[in-house]
């Protein structure tokens, strides 16, 4: 998306990095952070970007992303190019949508600001094709983070998500302030979901510390997660095939029975 009065004022890029891998970045998420004279954005993030001379950067923490997205907000409105970058997809759980929240509640001239969302490739995807396509028919993605929203949330859209027979891809799983909602998610997929349900466990897909791990959810460890692992729980349908020498395929099947 882009709009508002250029060359009044800089421009905001809201860029996503991909999943971590150099060659993940797409060629137009590069070009916004190269053409860029600020860089805001998760320290993490940002120490994935080499540095630029004349090119600043200004990193925070993961829970400061409206105060983030305010101040390069203003540094736009002030004149300078400035790139907000994320991991993944910025849209997907990601600065996106918390610098459309901070346009819909500041200043009328961060709305006149040229905007535009550079898109990435976001952690289901990377997991997903580093095991076959278990996302290759309905699926949702689901937050475990409870910052920003009711734990009894989450709770009642896993059960509804299970019922309904989506795959589904957890993100943000655990965190040293949160050991425990993995384990209650998985026990209440457990009540809807046949244990034999594959799941897989990606950390860091498509970089040097990669993990991918197949189990089932009766066998899954939320020790197995980390706060850089996207989860993806299949349904009864998922399909496994065995290859010899090889890592298995996990896939959807392209069609679907009719609901009971």
């Amino acid at each position: 998306m882009s709009g508002g009065a250029a060359g009044r004022g800089g421009q905001l890029t809201v860029v996503g990095l991909g999943p971590g891998a150099d060659d993940q970045m797409t060629p137009q998420a590069r070009a916004a952070v190269e053409a860029a004279d600020i860089l805001f954005g998760y320290g993490p993030y940002l120490a994935r970007i080499p540095p630029k001379p004349g090119q600043a950067r200004h990193p925070s923490d993961n829970r400061e992303e409206i105060a983030r997205a305010g101040a390069a907000l203003e540094a736009a409105a002030n004149g300078a190019r400035v790139a907000m970058v994320s991991g993944g997809d910025p849209g997907v759980f990601a600065m996106a949508a918390a610098v459309c929240e901070a346009i819909e509640h500041g200043p009328a001239a961060w709305r006149e600001l040229e905007l535009e969302i550079v898109p990435g490739v976001t952690a289901m995807l990377a997991v997903a094709a580093r095991c076959g396509a278990p996302l290759g028919h309905d699926f949702c993605a689901l937050s475990l983070s409870d910052n920003l929203k009711p734990w009894a949330l989450v709770e009642h859209r896993l059960q509804l998500a299970a019922q309904a027979g989506f795959v589904i891809a957890l993100y943000n799983p655990v965190s040293r302030a949160r050991p425990w909602q993995l384990g209650r998610a998985f026990e209440l997929l457990r009540q809807a979901l046949p244990g034999t349900v594959p799941v897989v466990f990606g950390r860091a897909a498509g970089r040097a510390d990669e993990r991918i791990t197949l189990t089932t959810l009766a066998q899954a460890d939320p020790a197995q997660a980390d706060m850089a692992t996207c989860i993806v729980i299949g349904t009864g349908e998922t399909r496994i095939v065995p290859r010899p020498g090889r890592t298995p395929l996990v896939y959807a099947p392209r069609s679907a029975a009719a609901a009971p």
